[in-house]
């Protein structure tokens, strides 16, 4: 009795450790980054949507089931820190609270989806944002971004009883075409240099002309003055 009463608090310890272990730790990471489209398409980028590379193959090795929903997770670049794979998926990560939380679930699928050999005909893209037909407070709808970003992006696996896969965030903010305009600065820093000399040089040319017109003006005055001088004199 006296060592089953010193080991109590030692058993109790190691039970609020266990207990203690957030949801979601144990989630298989695969380490694949999410990238842009690398194809040329006309729309690749709009005012409310961004298209990405599919994951193709990435979860046919995975411990998970064809069932397993697969889910891309959207939040701002800023925000992706407050995310945690949920238990399960409810209204509270549906396009409708995305100004409120800075993340959503979307383009729910499973991954026979994503399988590896396809085509390589086949457009394997993701148009995250170009659906308008559902309403934002529905699970998963693919609604248009509400702005320019920047956003990054991750896969996560749903089960049964949770999470169970996840893919990386995706590296860099991705934006919209508003957004990807704005990325820039150093460009447009040097084109509007490139206006600003362009302009005090053709005003400097507008004042040297005005100066000599100006001048050879004055200059013919004072000759005709003198001529006429002249004339009266004689």
């Amino acid at each position: 009795m006296g060592l089953n009463g010193r080991q109590s608090p030692l058993l109790i310890s190691l039970w609020l450790l266990v207990t203690s272990v957030h949801p979601g730790t144990g989630l298989e990471n695969s380490h694949y980054v999410p990238q842009l489209s690398r194809a040329a398409l006309e729309g690749k980028l709009t005012q409310s949507t961004f298209t990405l590379e599919q994951p193709q193959g990435l979860f046919d090795n995975l411990n998970i089931s064809d069932s397993d929903p697969i889910q891309l997770v959207v939040a701002h670049s800023n925000a992706t820190q407050n995310f945690a794979a949920p238990q399960k998926i409810d209204d509270k990560y549906a396009p409708a609270s995305f100004t409120q939380n800075g993340y959503y679930l979307t383009l729910r699928t499973s991954r026979v989806h994503y399988q590896g050999g396809r085509p390589g005909k086949q457009l394997q893209v993701l148009h995250v944002g170009n659906d308008t037909s559902f309403s934002l407070k529905s699970k998963g709808c693919n609604s248009p971004l509400p702005g320019s970003g920047p956003y990054r992006v991750k896969f996560l696996v749903m089960g049964a009883k949770g999470p169970m896969a996840e893919t990386e965030w995706s590296k860099e903010g991705m934006g919209t075409e508003e957004q990807t305009f704005r990325a820039v600065p150093g460009s447009q820093s040097e084109g509007i240099v490139a206006i600003i000399a362009f302009l005090s040089i053709l005003l400097a040319v507008l004042l040297a002309s005005f100066l000599i017109l100006v001048l050879s003006s004055g200059c013919r005055s004072t000759s005709v003055s003198s001529s006429v001088e002249q004339v009266r004199m004689r």
